[in-house]
């Protein structure tokens, strides 16, 4: 007899970026040559002193375990980064070190979150925020991003749900902002922190592009006064030092909240590995002159992807704030072939050409209010990048295959127009 699961495991939704990545790996292993613009790695080595110094740990049998909120010599490496990068007072005691910063969603969730609780997402959204909230049984409630306000959160829309919510307790903030690419303006963190302050309101900061803003710099709402006490931030080591491989991420929150996330670690977990760790402090404490090296070549590759497709016609994304993303907004061309934005970039991977495939995400990949947008990142060489955006003209031009492909596939089909 087949054992029943939990309706929560029956409900689990996933990052879609690594389904598609599934499919796009199979075609290659059958031949078919794809531009994966779909998942956020980065096409770059891990910084130096990271490999150096992972190397050397590992030598020198760094290969216990440790104390579950993180070595000491990572802890004070970050917080002197949080507070010499983005003016967040920061002391090692407000440190907990994770695999990537993902987890760390799950935990202040479970810190913060009851059954009926109201959380305040602001989509696009990235899709694992859903199942965290589920996890607590607490429900997520949604304001839009808008093109037209540069993906900037609506104020108007927090002091709604501060005010009318039976159950108001949590916000997520995620800026730079993963799929649009937007950017909370430090003036906007200031007025969420005076709407919050002193209130039984806590945020998520979801901070992993924080050195991949391109017009400005990177502000953290941790900086404003009182919100240490209120907040926790997340940042990861994927993107600024691209390890990603290494799984590596801490979180910066206040010493009792600081505290209670490591019980959680200590209670799944047990801990991250101390080779890790070490690799890690070497990267914030050695590394930032490589770091912005690497992320000016991010930026070229941003500037090439965003340039080539809005040179496609009806094809539309904002000038590069941040991120290594483009949002493009594509909603005339998906209204006009009758299918959906999720579909056409699936379309574009598996039946656009026997032999040539571009892996990207659709927009409602990140919850309803991407609808109508493709999502590509810039994680391949230029030349790559370059073939892959020469290539959708042509693609969009077959419509026996665009038909065919919608025939075989009924999920694809639009139902009704997106807005444009």
């Amino acid at each position: 007899m087949a054992l029943t699961l939990s309706d929560f495991a029956q409900s689990l939704t996933v990052e879609t970026a690594f389904s598609v990545l599934a499919v796009a790996k199979q075609l290659k292993a059958e031949g078919k040559d794809v531009v994966e613009l779909e998942v956020g790695d980065s096409p770059f080595d891990s910084t130096a002193s990271a490999k150096s110094t992972g190397i050397e740990a590992i030598q020198n049998n760094q290969s216990h375990y440790c104390a579950s909120p993180g070595i000491p010599e990572f802890r004070k490496a970050a917080a002197d980064f949080v507070s010499r990068e983005f003016n967040v007072d920061a002391k090692p005691e407000n440190i907990v070190v994770g695999p990537g910063a993902k987890v760390f969603e799950q935990f202040f969730c479970e810190a913060f979150l009851n059954p009926g609780d109201g959380v305040l997402v602001f989509s696009p959204y990235f899709p694992t925020y859903l199942p965290n909230i589920q996890r607590r049984g607490a429900r997520m409630v949604l304001s839009d991003l808008k093109q037209s306000n540069e993906f900037r959160p609506d104020l108007a829309d927090i002091k709604k749900f501060l005010a009318e919510d039976p159950s108001p307790k949590a916000i997520f903030l995620n800026s730079p902002h993963n799929p649009t690419g937007g950017v909370i303006p430090e003036e906007d963190l200031k007025a969420i922190a005076d709407l919050i302050r002193g209130k039984n309101i806590a945020v998520f900061s979801d901070e992993p592009y924080c050195h991949m803003v391109w017009q400005g710099k990177h502000h953290s709402i941790l900086a404003q006064p009182g919100m240490m006490d209120q907040c926790v931030s997340a940042y990861t080591f994927s993107k600024s030092y691209s390890m990603s491989g290494w799984r590596l991420g801490f979180c910066v929150a206040s010493e009792a909240v600081a505290t209670s996330i490591g019980k959680m670690v200590n209670t799944t977990l047990s801990c991250t590995p101390p080779i890790v760790q070490l690799a890690g402090a070497a990267a914030l404490n050695c590394d930032s002159v490589e770091r912005d090296e690497v992320m000016l070549k991010f930026r070229e590759k941003v500037v090439l992807l965003t340039n080539k497709l809005n040179a496609i016609e009806n094809f539309h994304a904002l000038d590069p704030h941040a991120t290594f993303y483009v949002f493009v907004n594509v909603a005339p061309v998906c209204n006009q072939l009758g299918i959906t934005s999720h579909g056409l970039a699936l379309y574009l991977l598996e039946g656009a050409d026997d032999d040539f495939g571009i892996a990207c995400l659709g927009g409602e990949c990140f919850g309803e209010a991407g609808q109508g947008f493709l999502r590509f990142s810039c994680a391949e060489p230029n030349d790559r990048l370059e073939q892959a955006i020469d290539f959708i003209p042509e693609a969009l031009s077959r419509t026996d295959r665009i038909a065919s492909y919608l025939e075989s596939h009924p999920a694809a089909r639009l139902k009704a127009p997106y807005p444009v």
